[in-house]
């Protein structure tokens, strides 16, 4: 029910999800909704000038790889810390880009560790540390 109602309308927060489902008949708690959302892969995208959620496919469907897109659209910086790749993302959306990374298929990526507003990826190595942090922000739109 979350995919179909995220699929036909623009929701932009879980409270909005929770009052959709709410109205459908469907008691959820918002740790029951970021939950579900985290587990069908939804990431928030910037749609018209509008914030509203997506789902993997309608992300895929842009041409764009999830992990680049939102590398592209949520990251504000990218450095290192020995083996450590330290992106930093607006307030609330670390999990976004944590979920993506923890998704692909990354050589060197060993885990990572998502708070609030930044991920830490550790890497195998320093020097995977660097080449990943390369790639990343390559595909980050950062300045």
């Amino acid at each position: 029910m979350v995919a179909d109602l995220l699929r036909s309308d623009a929701i932009s927060s879980q409270e909005e999800l929770a009052e959709r489902l709410a109205a459908q008949g469907h008691a959820v708690t918002q740790a029951t909704i970021s939950r579900d959302l985290e587990q069908i892969g939804a990431v928030k995208v910037r749609r018209a000038g509008r914030l509203s959620y997506a789902l993997p496919d309608q992300v895929r469907d842009s041409g764009v790889p999830r992990l680049e897109f939102v590398l592209h659209q949520w990251v504000s910086s990218i450095d290192t810390a020995m083996n450590l790749v330290v992106i930093r993302t607006p307030p609330g959306s670390a999990h976004l880009i944590g979920v993506a990374v923890d998704q692909s298929e990354i050589p060197g990526k060993v885990g990572t560790v998502c708070g609030d507003d930044t991920i830490f990826v550790a890497c195998r190595t320093v020097a995977d540390a660097e080449d990943l942090a390369a790639k990343f922000r390559g595909s980050a739109s950062l300045g």
